[in-house]
This record gives C-alpha cells, structure tokens and sequence, in this order.
C-alpha cells in the first residue's frame, strides 16, 4: 500500500484531496453553503482534470450567516480532522451595542466575565440546551464610542458570543446586545492567513487552463497544518500500513513521541511528516510491547 508523501511533494490533486483552505467568510450565506460551493468547485476542478473528483468538504465550527471571518474549510479526507478544532480555542472581535450609555468602569466589569463562566446553548442551537461551563482566556475592551464597545476575546471552543453579549449587558447595567462579529482566529488558525472563494476559484482556474499550480499552493495548505499544536507520535511506515488496515500502534512501530500525555488527542505521523491518524495515547511510547495509541480516526 502506497502511503501519502511529504506533504510539500504531494501533486496538486492530492493536495486537494487531503487540503484545508484558512477562508475569509463573508457576510451572508451559511458556513455549510460555503463548504458545499467550495466543494464543488474542487470536484469539478479535479474531474476536468481527469483525476477523482472529492464528495465531502467541512468547515471547523459553525459561523451565522452574519458574521465573518476565520473559517477553516477541510477537503476530501481532511474531513476526518474536524475533532482537531474542538481542542483549540477561538478568537473573536465583537461590537457589543449597549441599550444605555456606556458606564465609566466598564473595562473593569467586562475584565471580570475572564475565567469559567456559565453558559446554556440557545435555542435554535444544534446541541443540547444544558447549563455548561466555558473558558473565557482573555476579554478586553479596544474601544468604545457612543453606546457602542468593540470587545475582543479568546475563548473555549463552543462560546456562544452572543450570550456573553446580552450577559455583558446585565453586568453593565445598561442591557447590551451582539452588533457586527468577526471570527480572527480559530486555532492553529488566524486572520494573518485568510484566503478569500475568489481566492481559491482564481487558483483552481489557473491550475486547470494553464497547468499554474503557484497559487493553488499558496491558498490551500496540506491538511496536516490542521494538526500544528497537537502532541505528535512518529511510527515506522511498516507501522502505518498497518493502522491503515485498522491496527492500533504498537510500542515496536513507536520512533518518537513529543508532548503526549495520558489520554490526550494526538496526531500520529510518518517520518516524512505525513500524518496517519489521529489518537489517544493509552501506553508507554517507550515500552517493548502493547498498544501505545489508541485509533480515533484513521487518515490514510
């Protein structure tokens, strides 16, 4: 069995069969109807070109229709990768529109939601309505003019904005609700990188009428940069034909592991930097015997 190649060789058809694209989303359509127009713009891409056509595209956490900005959008078997997102934090820049004048302290009330705060999903949420606890990392105010407050904050994945928005409002006394919204980071991503759909169409155009691969490259980055930031294991590639078959790694398939601790969601790679799967370190990376990773999904 032939195993994916370093990721900087691989051809341009297999970078869009296994690539993810940092996407600038605009204001207006869903971020499933992006994922769905960009997905077919690479399979019809890929078919003119004779090769096979991709049937599956993914974002990494659902942006409103509204809202703009850093929207990871995952291609072929990239898809497999989305788990990866729930383990990074986000980014957001948010216009918080008070109901009444702003009050004199409210850097000082708006620093206090930094920490766990409580959060119950709204209604028109894809998940369960539960009480739940998430992470606040950093909540600052920019600016503020009129009734207006630009906020920015660093977050837990799965914060709903426009719940610590309206929460925001009771604390400063005044009410408040979320004005314009823009994601800058969803990790390892941010908005240094973006890439707009005319950015990806343009590159595809090229790549099909001229053979330009140039700028296909730059817009599209092998899937594997969805992985930077997560504890990696190295395993032989006798080791990775077998967990393409639907082994666990074994310790004797083990070369090195970096960062990984008990239980925690890994990337497991060839030596040439290709990733295979991603896992749960369950073992001794150093051990002679038994299993050391624990399969979650498989990527070759």
């Amino acid at each position: 069995m032939a195993l994916r190649g370093p990721p900087a060789e691989r051809s341009p058809a297999s970078l869009l069969r296994f690539g993810v694209v940092n996407l600038d989303k605009p204001p207006g359509p869903s971020s499933h109807q992006v994922s769905g127009w960009l997905r077919d713009s690479v399979a019809d891409a890929l078919a003119e070109t004779g090769e096979e056509p991709i049937d599956r595209a993914a974002h990494a956490g659902t942006l409103d229709p509204k809202v703009t900005g850093c929207l990871p959008i995952m291609f072929g078997t990239a898809t497999r990768l989305a788990p990866a997102f729930l383990e990074g934090g986000k980014e957001y820049v948010a216009v918080l529109e008070c109901h009444g004048p702003v009050p004199e302290d409210a850097s000082e009330i708006v620093a206090e939601f930094e920490g766990p705060i409580y959060q119950k999903p709204p209604r028109k949420s894809a998940v369960s309505r539960r009480l739940r606890v998430r992470e606040i990392y950093t909540l600052e105010v920019l600016e503020t003019a009129d009734r207006k407050i630009l906020l920015r904050t660093r977050c837990e994945s799965g914060t709903y904005i426009r719940k610590l928005c309206h929460d925001l409002g009771l604390a400063l006394g005044t009410g408040a609700h979320m004005g314009d919204l823009r994601r800058t980071a969803t990790d390892p991503f941010d908005d240094r990188t973006l890439h707009s759909a005319y950015d990806l169409l343009d590159a595809l155009a090229f790549w099909v009428e001229d053979g330009d691969e140039k700028l296909l490259r730059e817009v599209v980055s092998p899937a594997e940069r969805v992985l930077e930031g997560l504890p990696s294991v190295t395993i032989a590639e006798s080791a990775a034909r077998e967990v393409a078959n639907g082994a666990q790694v074994y310790a004797p398939g083990v070369l090195s592991a970096d960062d990984a601790g008990p239980e925690d969601l890994l990337a497991c790679y060839t030596p040439d930097g290709a990733a295979v799967c991603l896992g749960r370190l369950v073992g001794d990376p150093d051990a002679e015997s038994g299993i050391v990773v624990e399969l979650e999904r498989v990527l070759v």
